[in-house]
């Protein structure tokens, strides 16, 4: 017998769509270059904020949007290995996967702040570095890219294989928030764990802090501390003698 249980809160799922559409857009835009350049920049300034959103949720969120509730300890590896494990969000190795796309992830934005694509481009960051260096992690941001797509395939992959080989659908959890799992294991984690919703005020904290935070990297913070001083007007006085 199934029960379906909430299992991914909305703010996750928006989180999650939100994420995939602009990396794709991030990426054509950068392929195409050009103007888009600038929405390039925009979108990295988005998934920033998506990003910091994640982290925060990952630590006040529902009950299984936290980190908490699926890092892959030695233990759970170990009992998922032996085919012990019994969960309903991520499994242990599920954990590595979401884990490693949200590092891959945070080290393209990173890199991507002091980028410069010597034409138009550069990253809110750029000031604060030379060139050469700003140059050196433009490159890292091109060539790590192929790490993040290569784990974006790996992904689909897993996906693919849960749907036909194991007879589960991901996807459509990820959809409406719902899954089907079996009534002994639902009724199981109920006496274990206390659950958590999702909360208006830790939802508007989360809100608040990525927000913030991706406006201050955007351009707020350049605007208390100047990258660079102001030139020196030219003196429009006379040096004559009288």
């Amino acid at each position: 017998m199934k029960t379906t249980i909430h299992i991914w809160d909305l703010p996750l799922r928006l989180f999650h769509w939100l994420l995939a559409a602009s990396v794709i857009a991030a990426y054509v835009t950068a392929k195409l270059g050009g103007e888009l350049m600038d929405w390039h920049g925009r979108l990295g300034i988005f998934i920033l904020g998506l990003l910091l959103f994640r982290i925060v949720w990952g630590f006040i969120g529902s009950t299984h949007a936290r980190f908490s509730s699926f890092f892959p300890t030695f233990g759970r590896v170990r009992t998922y290995l032996r085919g012990q494990w019994q969960g309903v969000g991520h499994n242990p190795l599920g954990a590595f996967s979401v884990l490693a796309l949200l590092s891959a992830v945070a080290v393209q934005i990173g890199t991507g702040l002091f980028a410069n694509d010597d034409i138009a481009f550069e990253g809110p960051f750029y000031h604060f570095i030379n060139k050469s260096l700003s140059d050196q992690l433009t490159g890292w941001h091109s060539l790590l890219f192929n790490v993040l797509l290569g784990l974006v395939v790996l992904h689909l992959l897993a996906i693919i294989f849960y749907r036909w080989v194991k007879k589960t659908n991901l996807v459509k959890p990820m959809l409406t928030g719902k899954k089907d799992i079996p009534t002994s294991l639902a009724f199981e984690l109920a006496q274990q764990q206390h659950t958590h919703g999702v909360g208006a005020f830790r939802l508007i904290i989360s809100l608040l802090l990525s927000s913030t935070i991706a406006w201050g990297v955007a351009g707020g913070v350049e605007k208390f501390f100047p990258a660079q001083a102001a030139a020196p007007q030219p003196s429009t006085s006379s040096n004559a003698d009288f």
